[in-house]
This record gives C-alpha cells, structure tokens and sequence, in this order.
C-alpha cells in the first residue's frame, strides 16, 4: 500500500480570532483526525508547537489519500509526497545498478 507524507497548515484567514471559537474548530477538527485515524488511512499525525502547521502519514491509492485531505478543505491547505521505504529503495538500486 502506497504511503505518503502529507504537510499541512491551517488557512490563518479562517481561524477565528475568539478564543472559544478557535478551540471548538480545533475540536471538531481533531475528531476528523481520530476517525480518519480509526478508519486506518491516517497512520500518524502532529502539529509542530506553537504552529499551526504539521504533518501526517497516510496510507492508500492517491484516490483515497486525496478524499482524505478534501475531507479538511478550505480550512487546511495541504502538500503531499510519496514516500518510499526502505525495501523500495533497495529494489530501484538493484534495477539501476544493471
């Protein structure tokens, strides 16, 4: 199954400036994460302190992975990489290495 390193940052132009207000979109926000991490899709998930940014993995088609971020969207802008592992990159040195 194909991984991916998702960066993610908030759109400052939707944070709401009320205290109150700010926590319950984080909330709501938060439980996304949860069930997507339930769901098995999100298989990590941090915000870097004090940022309103971060990164996930996830794991899926890029189908599936790009349902998952539409999921957040306008609220969240995001950037997406393939990941390769360990045994990928062993395998592509053995073909170059032909």
């Amino acid at each position: 199954m194909a991984r991916y390193m998702v960066a993610w940052e908030l759109d400052m132009s939707r944070v709401p400036v009320d205290p109150e207000e700010r926590a319950k979109a984080w909330s709501a926000m938060l439980d996304m994460v949860e069930n997507d991490m339930k769901k098995g899709g999100l298989k990590d998930w941090a915000a870097y302190a004090g940022q309103l940014r971060g990164y996930s993995v996830a794991e899926g088609s890029e189908m599936e992975v790009a349902m998952m971020c539409q999921q957040y969207m306008p609220f969240v802008e995001f950037e997406v990489y393939p990941l390769t592992s360990v045994s990928q990159m062993r395998q592509m040195l053995q073909v170059a290495a032909k």
